[in-house]
């Protein structure tokens, strides 16, 4: 709870004009740990003329690491799409393989379930569905996991657009005793746990079938 209040009360600083040295001296947290916090909090150039000469070499030097560091993220992200993409009919099977093994319901008699805040990971499970299983979208259906101060009806249209699913195809979701906002941490992606679902034995069976191989390859090594 003391972290996050720190971190709200630098962004509150920093908006105010203060150096990463001034809200340092403030908060006791260290440099790097406010450079994370405030990365999207640059100072204007009028406020960064108000700063002394030791506070502006401060601010230039953590800005020129951060632009290095960026530089060489997009050189290895780069890299890695080019190497990545496109994706075989196989890849894009094994890859969502793995993902329902991390995240997806293995207790369902006569269902595939996979669950996710993000609603990338839920989009790449709808997707995968369709082009590896042969599953129809309108076939695919969707349960909300909320907190109970969440507004319902803002958190199925935010899904149903993100996943380009008709209303109809969300159940009642299943609302937690607690609220969002009392939460002194981050939750998922602030939309809730998106839970997609389609009834289907045989498929189940190859899923899981297939993980049970996996399984058992890894297992047979010494």
């Amino acid at each position: 709870m003391a972290r996050v209040k720190d971190k709200e009360k630098a962004i509150q600083l920093r908006l105010t004009g203060k150096s990463y040295s001034q809200i340092k001296s403030e908060l006791g947290v260290s440099k790097s740990t406010l450079s994370g916090w405030l990365k999207e909090y640059p100072l204007s150039k009028e406020q960064f003329g108000e700063l002394n000469v030791v506070e502006r070499r401060v601010e230039s030097y953590i800005s020129t690491c951060k632009i290095r560091k960026e530089q060489i993220l997009k050189e290895v992200y780069d890299k890695e799409k080019k190497e990545i993409f496109p994706l075989s009919k196989r890849d894009l099977f094994v890859a969502g393989l793995f993902l329902y093994w991390g995240e997806g319901g293995k207790t369902d008699k006569g269902s595939l379930v996979l669950s996710n805040t993000n609603p990338a990971v839920i989009k790449f499970g709808v997707y995968w569905m369709e082009n590896t299983l042969g599953v129809k979208k309108d076939k695919i259906t969707a349960r909300l996991h909320l907190y109970k101060d969440m507004n319902i009806d803002d958190e199925i249209n935010f899904w149903s657009k993100e996943l380009g699913f008709k209303k109809d195809q969300f159940s009642n979701p299943y609302i937690k005793n607690s609220n969002k906002a009392a939460l002194t941490y981050k939750v998922g992606f602030g939309h809730g746990t998106c839970n997609i679902r389609i009834g289907n034995v045989i498929l189940r069976n190859k899923v899981l079938m297939g993980l049970k191989a996996v399984e058992d390859h890894f297992n047979a090594k010494k």
